[in-house]
């Protein structure tokens, strides 16, 4: 089963704890907790569906290569941590 962990600034805005579950891809296991958390969607996905600009996710330790479809692929011991991605100088 998959770990998702949210950053500290998500879970300033929004109840969510980390969760384990079962999915094959990036889009599986955050609409699941989409599904747990409902005010995460306003804060992952514009109204369009697409993840925020700001916000990165990360699978294993990298940055997921699919923004559009979240279709990178996870294993039972994959490990996505989900950030809000900082920009400026």
């Amino acid at each position: 089963m998959t770990t998702v962990t949210f950053a500290p600034a998500i879970r300033r805005h929004v109840d969510v704890d980390e969760q384990t579950i079962d999915g094959l891809t990036v889009h599986d296991v955050l609409a699941q907790c989409v599904a747990h958390a409902p005010a995460l969607r306003g804060y992952l996905f514009n109204d369009q569906g697409r993840l925020r600009a700001h916000v990165a996710v990360f699978v294993d330790g990298r940055l997921i290569r699919d923004r559009h479809t979240l279709s990178d692929t996870l294993t039972d011991a994959s490990r996505v941590y989900v950030a809000q991605a900082l920009s400026g100088g």
